[in-house]
């Protein structure tokens, strides 16, 4: 199969200008694209993913992308999408968010020097030192204000009666002129990106025809939406990021394990690289045992891998294996660590566990000594992994490696005790 084939049997194409041109001219051998985003946070997001992976898809057939940072469109805000117009931002703090999510992306795309060497390029390099006069002579003369009237994200926005300042209305000539850049200086001859850029992605075809003569392409793929239809992303609310440090590791291989199965079928299409054949068989298997969530399993391991990396792939499995009931002698240090994360936890001495009453209502797991007699004789508590059947028992429980105490009530409470000696 090959590449738009791919693309198209994975739901992964929603607009073309032009489908048999684009196809004759990736026919003929290495073509050139880019992919635009806002750095207006310090991280990419999970809805962000399906437009990197589409570069990688790219990539890996032979052809080269050039991931746009839009350290200059950035400054306004796209109003594609949203119907409030954005805050601006400074130049100092879209600095760092390219900086930050350049990192991101040196996981995602290859690099490294080759012919199909990822490039990539900020359009502030460009956009700053262009004068006013210049952007009407070169940009403005040739753009319809019809046709910038008749784009959806200006049309929502003033049939809402909201109205949009001339900052946002003039976004699209901004990208436009992007394009037209980018095929002059690096040959860039198509421009992708999702659905609500559509309108975008046209204006820059229509600047580089009407100003150079010369015909490129534009392609969009579905926006990544939620079980109601929502988009992800950070206006509305429910991002799911790349950085670490604002979604875990473990959070982020939670939130694909947790997709529903109605989603489940489309998420792997549009952002496993596995082959297609794998995935549909996958599917089939789980439309007979969904209760076994391999689909969800598999996707969680493949993105949090590309994301974060094979070791913490497989820390955040353990540790939810942990967390959902499974044998925490079993994880790994990491694992337990990223559990830390995630559960109540606290830095306790050695002597702790002398006094287990005190122990389980300190840590909030009951709430004073005598219930912690009731839910030990109970059988209720377990102690890495371990059933406490006496409160004696804590003495003879085996710390996870050598300093770590899981204690767990019931099914889903927990609370981690690092022992220190002393």
């Amino acid at each position: 199969m090959d590449l738009l084939d791919d693309l198209t049997a994975r739901g992964l194409i929603h607009d073309s200008t032009d489908g048999q041109a684009l196809a004759a001219r990736i026919a003929t051998g290495p073509t050139s694209l880019y992919i635009g985003f806002d750095p207006t946070a310090d991280s990419l997001h999970a809805g962000h993913l399906v437009g990197q992976l589409f570069m990688r898809r790219f990539q890996r057939a032979g052809h080269r992308p050039f991931p746009l940072a839009g350290g200059a469109t950035g400054m306004i805000g796209d109003p594609s999408g949203v119907s409030d117009e954005r805050n601006l931002l400074d130049r100092e703090t879209l600095r760092h968010n390219v900086e930050r999510i350049e990192a991101q992306l040196r996981r995602l795309l290859d690099f490294e020097p080759g012919p199909c060497q990822a490039v990539l390029v900020n359009n502030a390099d460009w956009t700053a030192p262009a004068t006013l006069l210049e952007f009407l002579r070169d940009v403005g003369k040739h753009a319809s204000i019809n046709q910038m009237l008749a784009k959806d994200s200006v049309r929502t926005r003033l049939d809402a009666g909201d109205g949009m300042s001339f900052t946002e209305f003039s976004y699209s000539l901004l990208q436009a002129n992007d394009y037209w850049h980018l095929h002059r200086e690096h040959g860039v001859e198509l421009q992708s990106g999702a659905s609500d850029q559509w309108g975008n992605i046209v204006a820059g075809v229509d600047l580089i025809r009407r100003r150079d003569g010369i015909a490129v392409h534009g392609l969009t793929h579905p926006l990544m939406t939620t079980q109601g239809g929502a988009k992800f992303g950070k206006s509305a609310g429910n991002a799911v990021w790349l950085d670490p440090d604002r979604t875990t590791p473990y959070q982020f291989w939670q939130f694909w394990m947790q997709t529903d199965d109605d989603l489940i079928g489309t998420y792997q299409r549009m952002l496993s690289m596995r082959p297609l054949d794998e995935i549909e068989a996958e599917l089939v298997e789980h439309a007979q045992a969904p209760e076994r969530r391999t689909p969800q399993r598999a996707l969680a391991g493949e993105m949090t891998d590309l994301v974060h990396g094979r070791r913490a792939a497989e820390d955040a499995a353990q540790a939810a294996a942990v967390l959902f009931g499974g044998d925490p002698t079993d994880a790994g240090e990491e694992a337990i660590a990223f559990v830390a994360a995630e559960v109540p936890s606290s830095r306790r001495s050695g002597d702790t566990i002398d006094d287990a009453a005190a122990l389980l209502a300190e840590t909030g797991l009951a709430s004073s000594k005598s219930e912690a007699r009731r839910l030990v004789d109970q059988g209720s508590v377990r102690a890495n992994g371990q059933v406490l059947t006496s409160l004696d028992g804590l003495r003879d429980v085996t710390l996870l490696h050598g300093r770590y105490l899981l204690l767990r009530k019931g099914r889903r409470h927990h609370h981690l005790v690092e022992i220190f000696s002393g």
